[in-house]
């Protein structure tokens, strides 16, 4: 199975010079706990999540008026193409450190996938009572429909 049938479509994004606090009300508007962040040629710069706006966010408290996601996201991005097996997507995912992965096709942006997407799959591939019952909480939690 590839990336491509498990992955959203749906991405929301922001980019590098956009405010903190609207990232932030975006988070809770999309209710998603991540954006990918775009930099000026659309293409991915990093990702923030609701973690790293509690994280490191909270270390510009004084002035989140002016602060910008630039100031919080992470450079490294780690990316898949949709044609990523879902056990090279796993590996990379392990060896890197990441939940959420954002898809390129010839470098433009076309999904997410994420480590919830991997759970639910792996549910569905094992067969597993447990599992089922962990990605239906997954699933109940998810912003977009599956």
């Amino acid at each position: 199975m590839s990336v491509a049938e498990i992955c959203s479509e749906n991405v929301v994004t922001c980019y590098l010079d956009d405010p903190l606090l609207e990232v932030a009300d975006l988070l809770q508007r999309e209710h998603v706990g991540s954006v990918v962040v775009l930099n000026a040629d659309d293409e991915p710069s990093g990702i923030v999540t609701d973690r790293d706006l509690v994280v490191y966010g909270r270390s510009f408290a004084g002035n989140l008026e002016g602060t910008t996601v630039n100031e919080v996201v992470s450079a490294t991005v780690v990316t898949v193409t949709p044609e990523t097996s879902v056990p090279q997507l796993t590996d990379l995912m392990r060896e890197s450190g990441v939940r959420r992965v954002p898809v390129l096709d010839d470098g433009t942006l076309v999904g997410i996938v994420t480590m919830d997407d991997v759970l639910v799959h792996l549910a569905d591939e094992l067969d597993s009572d447990e599992l089922h019952d962990l990605a239906a909480v997954v699933e109940a939690e998810s912003p977009r429909p599956r």
